[in-house]
């Protein structure tokens, strides 16, 4: 079964272009992978300290093989420094 995953990034005060660069450097690795059907990032209008990623997976077992992998793990990492909050990951099944 497909799997879409939402991301919530909020970066602290003048990380938004850091965090910016981090999201445009993991997209193409990512959207690379054979089990990744889509991958998007986006940013809020309002606030522009507001990122968040959506992403389509062929299973549930595609998005934890890429959850591993080393491009993902250095995101990650160099992420977290950059959010004044934890990063809000949620994962989703369509209904319709």
């Amino acid at each position: 079964m497909e799997q879409y995953t939402f991301v919530r990034l909020h970066a602290r005060e003048g990380e938004e272009s850091a965090l910016e660069e981090a999201l445009r450097e993991v997209t193409g690795p990512t959207r690379e992978e054979g089990g990744c059907l889509s991958f998007h990032t986006f940013r809020s209008m309002r606030d522009r300290r507001l990122f968040y990623i959506h992403s389509r997976w062929v299973d549930e077992a595609a998005f934890q093989e890429h959850a591993q992998l080393p491009h993902t793990v250095r995101f990650l990492k160099r992420v977290d420094a950059l959010l004044d909050q934890p990063r809000d990951v949620t994962r989703t099944e369509m209904i319709g």
